[in-house]
This record gives C-alpha cells, structure tokens and sequence, in this order.
C-alpha cells in the first residue's frame, strides 16, 4: 500500500487490465534533452523564415504601390557612393583630412524622399554649421585674449547661454516650421568646436573642414535629389489637394444615394460606392501632409507649371475649406447607420430634391478640382454655384412641408387632414436637411478659396469652344428639372 502511494506521489500513471486479470503500468517514453533542444530548434527557425518571408511580401507592396520609393533607396546609395571617394581616392582624402566622415553623415541625416526636403534641410544645415562655426572661432578668440583663468568660464558661460537660447527657439511655432533642424545643428555645431577649441589650438581648421565636408555632403544631395527621377513636394502637395476634392465629391453624392436607396440588395457596384464613401476620412486625414509639403514646396525651385512665388499658402486654406466640409459630411454618414430612421413615405417625398442638392454640391466640388488640375479658370462655375443654392432654396419649402399636411382631392378644400406625427419620425429629415445646407454653405468657402488661388497663381482662362463642351457635358448629367433651372440661370447671366 505504501509502495503504491509513493508510485502515485511521483507522478500520473496509466494501467491496463490483461485477460489473466492482472495489471501492467505503462511508462511514456522519456525524450532526450538533445531532441527537444533539435525540436524547439526547427520550430523556430521555421517561425522566422515564415515573419522574413511575409516581411519580404510587404517590402515588394511597398514599392509596388510606390515605385519612387524604390529610386529614392537607389538615388540615396548612389549619393554614398559618390561620397564615398572621399575615403578611396588619397588626393580627395588628403584636402579634408579625417572630417570626411562628416560628409557620408550629411548624405544619410539630410537626403529626404522630395527636393523640397532636401533643400531645406540642406540649407539648414549649412546655415547652422556656418553661424556656429563663426561664434566658435570668435568665442575661442576672446577666451584665449582673456588669460588661462578666464578661458574656461567665458567658453561655458557661452555655451551655456547659446545653446539653451537656440534650444528656446525651437519652441517658436515660425522658427520650428521651417529652422528647427537647423538649431539643434547650430547647437551641436556650436558645442563640438567651442569644447574641442579649448582643448586643441586648432580650432579655425576644425571649423573649416567640418563647414567643407557639410557643404560637399549637402550639394550632392542637392544635385542628385533634383536631377535623378526628383519628387516635388509641390508637385506631391497639388496631386493631393485635387484627388482629395474628388474623394469628397464622391462622399457627398454617395452618402446621399445611399440613404435615399431603395431595396437592400448589395452587389459589386454597392461595394465599389460603399468604398467611395469613405473617402472624406482621406480628407480629415491629410492636415500634417498638406502642411508639411506645403513648407517644403517654398524652398523649391520653379519646376513644370509652379514658378517660385506660387502661392502655396492658398492650398492650406483650400484643405482647411476642404475638412470644414468633410466634417459635415461626416456627420451626414452618420444619418445611414442611425437607429432612428425616418418614415420611408416621407423620405421619399424630399428624395428628388435632395439627391438634386448633393448632385449640383458634387458638380460643383469636380469642376474645383478640374479648374485645379489643369490650372485653368473655370467658365462654368458661377452656373454651377447658381443651380446648387436653387437647388437648396427649393429643398427648404419642400422639407418643411409633408403629404399629410396638403389638402386631399377627396374632401372639400376648406377642410385639411391634421395628422399627428411623431418627432423621431421628423428629427432624421431635419437633420439631414439641415447638414446638406451647412454643406453647400461650405462648398461656396470652397469656391471662394480656389478662385483665389487661380487669380493668386495667374491661372489661365479656358478656351471658348472647351467651354461649350463642358457646358454639353454637364446638361447631359443634369436632371429635367435641373436642366429647367439652368436654362434660367443663363437667361438672367447672359454669357459675355
């Protein structure tokens, strides 16, 4: 029995009953310590080539999706390459000494993905190298006039005070937008020869190698970054603000169609429009971009149609008029997956009116971003404004007025059917109603952005005859009534 107590206190036991009714104990086979190490072994390598191997599938999206990304990798390793010699080639190595290594440093901290990145950190960096050199040397110069007791106190008194100054400048917003990097080069700049002067005599040809090698490191990135396949900021920041005005015309109209539309059967098209829906989060999104490329594009040159006064400042204006928009029809998506929905007899009754708003809103948010794309001021604007706010001063009698409120056929004309409605039944419409005037009222701030732009940019007018088409092309998309209303636009604005 004691036996028995102690086979169990050791551990779980398994025991089988032959035919002679006696009992046998199986024991599991014990593995030996190098085949679990072997097994834990495989399991985890096994585990690391399968996360290389999905790392290397998303490495190939991404320049997929991106190819400049890839020739912004090449046009890097070409710039270190260039550098390089500095090292390989004695005569080059002999005229800047061991500060070469400065110059590979500056091509890997300063070449950015756009040239206007590369030049404005380029520019700050040889800016900040220059103003820190030039204090250095003369603070070295007047601690060494003052006599060995001086010297030390003068050079941390110095330091102490230049850099945290420099330090305190980065907090203005003006100054980090555009000089931050270029402070704390000023900084480190400043403490690296002041400390190395007091120590070394050689403090003047400290400062010109480092300011050499600085200036032969961000000149090749200058050149290379706008001669081999360059990426304009400029360029970056126009493509985004038009594609975003696309994105947001197609919320509006989808948002509309997809609360006023009948049935619940979804198919390829339903999801391609639920997709497009989303696309005024791009434009909520896109504020850090826009302001980043906005900076950057200042310091470019003029390059394709963008002379360098463009005024870029005006395409943040457009994206704040853009996102004051795409909030409204973010709360207008909202109304879709709202619990309380609205009597479908009496969405149908301001239906028409409405998809006829969100249709003249999104023609009128296309032709922006046509008038930008080909950089040409728009003819048909003014008309297009014109049946928008029609459009809306017809949504206003027709959403406040409901069948059961009209006088029927049926019954005598002094006498009215008083129907009593619930408010939830009310509220959806109003809402609606409501955020699609907000919305129009946006889209003229819009309106108002762009055409600054275009006389701020000197854009040129359209032709005559691409006028007519455009014209042709739009009374095709107009509804009856719609076309109706334009007819009057154009008898009270004759064309001149």
């Amino acid at each position: 029995m004691a036996s028995d107590q102690n086979e169990v206190s050791k551990g779980l036991e398994w025991r089988i009953k032959v035919a002679d009714g006696s009992s046998e104990i199986l024991v599991p086979e014990a593995k030996s310590a190098a085949t679990r190490v072997l097994l834990c072994l495989k399991a985890f390598i096994v585990g690391l080539a399968s996360k290389v191997w999905k790392f290397l599938l998303k490495a190939w999206d991404v320049g997929v999706d991106d190819p400049r990304k890839v020739i912004h990798c090449l046009k890097v390793g070409m710039a270190l390459t260039v550098v390089s010699l500095f090292y390989y080639m004695r005569p080059l190595y002999d005229g800047v000494g061991g500060t070469a290594m400065w110059a590979i440093m500056t091509v890997v901290v300063v070449f950015e993905n756009t040239v206007g990145a590369t030049i404005c950190k380029s520019l700050n960096r040889m800016s900040g190298t220059f103003l820190a050199g030039f204090l250095a040397v003369g603070v070295q110069w007047i601690a060494s006039q003052s006599g060995n007791r001086f010297e030390p106190i003068i050079i941390g008194a110095s330091v102490f005070l230049l850099a945290s100054a420099a330090t305190f400048s980065r907090f203005i917003p003006s100054v980090k937008a555009r000089f931050d990097y270029g402070a704390m080069i000023f900084i480190l700049t400043f403490s690296l020869v002041s400390i190395s002067g007091y120590r070394v005599d050689e403090v003047f040809n400290l400062a010109h190698r480092r300011l050499s090698t600085i200036i032969i490191g961000t000149t090749l990135c200058i050149i290379v970054s706008m001669l081999v396949c360059p990426i304009w900021a400029g360029q970056e920041l126009f493509t985004l603000i038009f594609r975003n005005m696309d994105k947001l015309a197609d919320s509006l109209e989808g948002c509309v169609g997809e609360y006023f539309k009948d049935g619940d059967d979804i198919d390829d098209s339903d999801k391609e429009c639920h997709k497009k829906l989303q696309g005024y989060k791009c434009v909520l999104s896109s504020k850090a971009a826009e302001d980043s490329m906005a900076n950057f594009a200042r310091w470019e040159p003029a390059h394709g149609g963008f002379n360098f006064r463009h005024p870029w400042k005006q395409y943040i204006k457009i994206g704040a008029s853009m996102r004051s928009c795409a909030y409204c029809i973010e709360a207008l998506n909202s109304c879709i997956n709202s619990e309380n929905q609205a009597n479908e007899y009496i969405k149908k009754h301001i239906s028409n009116n409405c998809l006829k708003v969100s249709s003249n809103s999104s023609g009128v948010i296309r032709e922006l971003a046509l008038t930008i794309k080909t950089m040409k001021k728009s003819s048909n604007i003014h008309f297009l404004v014109g049946d928008m706010n029609n459009a809306v001063q017809e949504l206003q009698p027709e959403a406040a007025e409901t069948p059961e409120n009209k006088t029927t056929e049926q019954q005598p004309a002094s006498k009215t059917v008083v129907t009593i409605m619930p408010i939830v039944d009310i509220i959806p419409l109003v809402t609606l109603t409501s955020l699609l005037i907000e919305i129009v009222s946006r889209i003229n701030g819009i309106v108002d952005a762009v055409e600054e732009l275009a006389d701020l940019a000197e854009f040129k007018p359209a032709s005559n005859d691409k006028c007519g088409k455009d014209d042709d092309q739009l009374n095709n998309n107009f509804l009856p009534d719609q076309q109706k209303d334009k007819d009057t636009m154009k008898k009270v604005f004759p064309r001149v």
